[in-house]
């Protein structure tokens, strides 16, 4: 037997060996973790529905409940040694003091939409803190306020603040079924955000379990960390429990309109000029065009949200942008509560319960952002009509900036992306068959490459809440601020830098990490 077969017979034996080992350490770190918690939770009866392992029941579900994108719902997908279901935020503190102990890392979950799975994925042995159970929601309109536990969904948010009051209403996204946890840490997009901010523009106070298991409000975390939680992801500096919000004031109609123009009908024109007025249109005005290909043709949804009457709507509109040519039969108006609704997909007349469901649809999904400071030109969007028609399954959303977000500073908050973008994109590809991830992924990253000319520069900006791994991603423990800059400066921009520092402060060990987590300073000269 020569060298080179011998080593050949022993690569399998040692792959073997070696996964062997790992099996028994996770195993060994997963009973320790389970032993450390049982003796923190004070009902030793409640434990098993607390902490379920994987030989629990009720394990399986309750993974797959709460994976919005199906691409990480497969049987090569790395699977947590626990997952926890808190129900008092003691419990919370005793997970992270357990699995900070054992060396397990944590993924916390409210609404499980991390658009690439981290708040229910990594290749190291992990534990999901799933805080579907800590979702109450104490809605205050005498004081224009409302304390919102991170499980909740923005569906139960919104429909918590129309059972005290239609004329109150919360700036965040349109997808009801998204948790409040990690949206509200990430920045917070939503029909109102030109009139109002961000939804973390719109956090009073927070709560926080922090590295050390402490809980934390907003006097005891201090300024810096509450300015980081606000945009800069709450995953990265602990476990966020609760959101203090400030509830906006909304008329008691609104206008929603829907109009869709084809590319025969002159819907690059129409797009061209919407570039031009969107962001410097009054900030109670949203037109949120939305781009699909389908039978050989482009066509632009204009869908709008006006805080008024239709009549002025159409002063506006006459005013603006007369070629839209929007009528009476295209516009509706509703109550704020309806238009929530409406721009989820539901008929206005839906009973508002539905609202309270956690899962809308799941989808197997790959999804990019970009932000435009320049308007496109003719020719560029010409070209991305041939790209979009390559695959009939795609979407781009585009989102108009302007108003209150050209007014609040780009370092206000850990959110950078304020005066001077006229609108954001989020592309999306959707498919069926996890066998075609590929190709459709393949396609995702033609069309992003495409844009490049068109999009912001220096560095080309993207949203965090539209997580997007091909950015770049941190090493299996400490990631250097430089490698970090990659994706973090994209982000963040010049708030990346603000963002390490806090969590050098907060976090030393770098306990809370995970491939876009933000980094510490090393001893070095970083």
């Amino acid at each position: 037997m020569n060298m080179e077969t011998s080593h050949a017979k022993l690569f399998p034996l040692l792959f073997i060996l070696l996964n062997s080992a790992w099996s028994i350490a996770s195993s060994s770190i997963s009973e320790n973790f389970v032993q450390c918690l049982s003796s923190h939770i004070q009902n030793s009866n409640s434990s098993n529905e607390i902490i379920l392992t994987r030989t629990s029941s009720a394990y399986p579900s309750v993974l797959d409940s709460s994976i919005q994108n199906l691409r990480f719902s497969n049987n090569s997908t790395p699977k947590p040694e626990a997952i926890i279901t808190p129900f008092d935020e003691s419990h919370v503190q005793a997970a992270v003091i357990c699995s900070k102990k054992n060396g397990v890392q944590i993924r916390s979950r409210s609404g499980g939409h991390d658009y690439e799975g981290l708040s229910y994925v990594s290749r190291a042995p992990f534990i999901i803190i799933d805080l579907f159970n800590l979702r109450s929601i104490d809605v205050d309109i005498e004081n224009e306020s409302a304390w919102v536990k991170s499980g909740a969904t923005l569906g139960e948010v919104y429909y918590s603040i129309a059972q005290k009051s239609i004329v109150y209403g919360f700036p965040a996204a349109t997808c009801p079924t998204v948790g409040v946890g990690g949206h509200i840490s990430g920045g917070g997009i939503g029909t109102i955000f030109r009139k109002y901010g961000l939804a973390s523009d719109n956090v009073i106070d927070a709560r926080i379990v922090d590295v050390n298991g402490r809980i934390l409000d907003r006097k005891s975390m201090g300024e810096e960390l509450f300015w980081a939680i606000r945009g800069g992801g709450g995953s990265s500096f602990g476990v966020i429990l609760a959101w203090k919000l400030r509830l906006v004031p909304v008329p008691p109609t609104v206008t929603v309109c829907h109009i869709t123009k084809t590319k025969e009908q002159g819907a690059t024109k129409l797009l061209l000029k919407w570039q031009n007025i969107a962001d410097k249109l009054p900030e109670e005005l949203f037109i949120r065009p939305v781009l699909r290909s389908g039978d050989k043709t482009i066509t632009v949804e204009f869908g709008s949200l006006f805080l008024g009457p239709v009549e002025k709507l159409f002063h506006l509109m006459q005013d603006n942008f007369p070629e839209l040519s929007l009528g009476k039969s295209h516009c509706t108006e509703m109550s704020w509560i309806q238009s929530v609704l409406d721009f989820a997909g539901y008929s206005i007349h839906e009973s508002l319960e539905i609202l309270l469901k956690r899962r809308q649809f799941s989808i197997i999904f790959k999804a990019k952002s970009d932000f435009v400071t320049e308007p496109i030109s003719e020719a560029g969007l010409e070209g991305l009509w041939q790209m979009l028609l390559e695959e009939n399954t795609s979407f781009m959303i585009l989102t108009p900036y302007g108003g209150k977000m050209s007014e609040i500073s780009d370092s206000e908050t850990a959110f950078p992306h304020r005066r001077g973008n006229m609108y954001e994109i989020q592309y999306m590809v959707v498919w069926d068959d996890g066998k075609d991830t590929e190709k459709y992924v393949g396609f995702m990253r033609r069309l992003y490459a495409y844009m490049a000319p068109y999009v912001s520069k220096s560095p080309r900006a993207a949203y965090l809440n539209y997580r997007d791994l091909d950015l770049g991603r941190n090493n299996n423990g400490n990631t250097s601020y430089a490698k970090a800059s990659i994706w973090g400066l994209k982000y963040f921009k010049n708030n990346f830098r603000k963002l390490v520092h806090v969590k050098t402060l907060v976090d030393p060990g770098n306990f809370f990490r995970n491939e876009q987590s933000i980094p510490v300073f090393s001893s070095g000269r970083e």
